[in-house]
């Protein structure tokens, strides 16, 4: 395919997710399976474009006075891609597979794009309904923070401290030009290629060798802050696929005992398989038998450390799925919400007295942050947040640096702040 053929195909995409409101990833397999001719490099480069247009859907739309599927592409290859009218022109020249060429209001947008007279939420990127939140969050920086959230993501690695150095993989991976993370000990950092991916990761033999784990920096630094040591009792209440389950074993080490449990028994499934490959053998699996099921009841106050990576919008990751952003709804934030209190409540009732609990989302949202905490500091007024400087005397690594993010009951991380994905960590400390 040429390029001004990809960005019709990306066009004939976002045009279908726009009308059907489906997401984009159902909308790109089905193009991908009715056009049996693109090619690897093709449907990549596709996703790429409709993923960069729903990055900067608010401000494109804005730039061409209507939220069509042409004028989300146009918007973004200016605001994006970086590139002049006369560029965009040449693949829009609607000859074969291309766009139809521009029209005059469409080269006058371009050339008098002016963002600067846009309400903040168009600058930012971010759905109208969430920019209270957003400015509550970061105040004057709320549409930097939004921009930066519009961004391509680089992907990080976890060096499997159980099997290998950061810097003997380093090496390992030499040829794939890997930096060392600004943060974690353990990270190393790939950035994205013209086409928004990075490398081939899980094809490595480092990675079938367990040497290390895909994770983002971020999910690693407040994994390090949440106060596992070796020895203790250790809950992974949400555990999913397990990656917070893998960082605390190479963590803490054989002598920690880790329980991890979720209670969607189908996102544990990919656990099993990794805690092997990683050589993390002694992590407990807890499966629920139903829905609703207490797998944890033996273990009802006698942890040392709870954590708790609770379900959240996700608005702290939409550098790696912008589709999300304008997805979500005020409904699905509400039940997001109650879920967070929910398990909150749970981990109260499993951490032992003296012992901490690590409340993680992936938000930066305050309803689901600080304000949730605030909520289960109110039901549980025995318990009582640790002090930042406490959490962030973690020992090894200096975090001190990491004060200056502070919340009201925690910290707030972000691409912009951290060069990270956007996560929120507040530790509560329970009655002694």
């Amino acid at each position: 395919m040429t390029p001004a053929a990809r960005i019709s195909a990306a066009i004939e995409v976002l045009a279908d997710l726009i009308e059907r409101r489906r997401p984009a990833a159902d909308a790109l397999k089905d193009w991908g399976l009715s056009r049996r001719f693109a090619g690897s490099k093709d449907r990549a480069a596709v996703a790429s474009l409709v993923y960069d247009a729903l990055r900067r859907r608010a401000s494109s739309a804005f730039t061409l006075g209507e939220e069509t599927a042409r004028a989300l592409v146009i918007g973004m290859l200016v605001s994006q891609r970086g590139m002049e009218v006369e560029e965009i022109a040449a693949l829009f020249s609607g000859d074969g597979y291309a766009p139809a060429p521009l029209s005059e209001q469409e080269v006058a947008s371009i050339v008098t794009r002016n963002l600067a007279v846009a309400p903040g939420h168009v600058r930012a990127d971010v759905p109208e309904w969430l920019w209270p939140g957003f400015v509550e969050a970061f105040g004057e920086e709320a549409v930097a923070e939004g921009e930066a959230l519009a961004g391509r993501a680089p992907v990080d690695i976890r060096a499997n401290r159980l099997v290998v150095t950061r810097e003997r993989l380093q090496a390992a991976l030499a040829h794939l030009q890997p930096e060392p993370g600004a943060w974690s000990p353990d990270a190393l950092r790939f950035q994205p290629g013209p086409d928004g991916r990075g490398p081939s990761l899980q094809s490595e033999p480092g990675f079938f060798d367990g040497q290390f784990e895909i994770q983002d920096e971020g999910s690693q630094l407040v994994t390090l802050l949440s106060g596992a040591k070796p020895g203790q009792t250790v809950i992974d209440l949400c555990a999913g696929a397990g990656g917070k389950t893998l960082a605390l074993a190479a963590l803490t080490g054989e002598g920690t005992r880790i329980v991890a449990t979720d209670l969607d028994s189908r996102r544990l499934a990919p656990l099993h398989d990794r805690l092997k490959r990683a050589g993390a053998g002694t992590v407990e699996v807890r499966v629920p038998k139903s829905r609703g099921h207490e797998a944890l009841a033996d273990l009802a106050g006698t942890a040392d450390l709870v954590l708790v990576d609770a379900p959240c919008t996700g608005s702290g990751t939409w550098r790696r799925n912008p589709d999300a952003k304008w997805r979500v709804r005020p409904g699905a934030l509400a039940e997001r919400i109650k879920d967070q209190a929910q398990v909150l409540d749970r981990a109260a009732r499993l951490v032992k007295p003296g012992g901490r609990i690590a409340y993680v989302t992936c938000s930066v949202l305050p309803e689901e942050n600080d304000l949730a905490v605030e909520a289960f500091l109110e039901r549980h007024p025995g318990f009582r947040p640790v002090a930042l400087r406490d959490v962030l005397a973690a020992g090894e690594v200096d975090f001190g640096l990491l004060a200056r993010f502070a919340t009201r009951q925690g910290l707030q991380l972000s691409p912009r702040r951290t060069g990270t994905d956007g996560f929120y960590l507040s530790c509560l400390a329970a009655p002694a």
